[in-house]
């Protein structure tokens, strides 16, 4: 049995940010008062926050995973798909999030570096890391086994 590789990556400067805004908007609430507009967007910030607070890579017998935060939002890669993967480096303005960039979908919580996964069809995945060669070699151990 081969063991799993799993790596949760925190988004620090995401949570931060998402506090800040969240502490800002029940001051103003606090000093003016209950209105919906305000309330409504400090719900939205919370969403934000429980959803996408870190990024988790799990590597399984026959497919890639990625999950932000509890696992609303995830994606499963099949092993046998995909023909190889790559460290890159994005761009500040490429940002956080879920995010359709020139080199294929973007999945990231924070930094700039990912690992690109090209798949059979052509298609391109990015996934946001803090140990991009730790991500790259399991992924590239674990299509090589797929393959065989």
């Amino acid at each position: 049995m081969i063991k799993p590789y799993q790596h949760t990556q925190i988004g620090y400067l995401t949570i931060i940010t998402l506090i800040i805004g969240m502490i800002f908007i029940a001051c103003l609430m606090a000093a003016d008062g209950f209105d919906w507009i305000p309330f409504t967007v400090l719900i939205i910030l919370g969403v934000c926050l429980a959803l996408f607070a870190t990024l988790t890579v799990v590597i399984k017998e026959d497919f890639l995973e990625i999950r932000f935060g509890p696992g609303v939002i995830r994606k499963k890669f099949p092993l046998i798909d995909i023909e190889s993967c790559q460290i890159v480096k994005n761009p500040w303005y490429y940002g956080w999030g879920i995010r359709l960039t020139p080199h294929g979908w973007l999945f990231n919580v924070s930094g700039f570096y990912a690992v690109e996964i090209k798949m059979k069809t052509g298609e391109k995945y990015q996934i946001g890391t803090d140990v991009p060669n730790d991500l790259e070699k399991a992924i590239r151990q674990s299509i090589e086994r797929a393959a065989k």
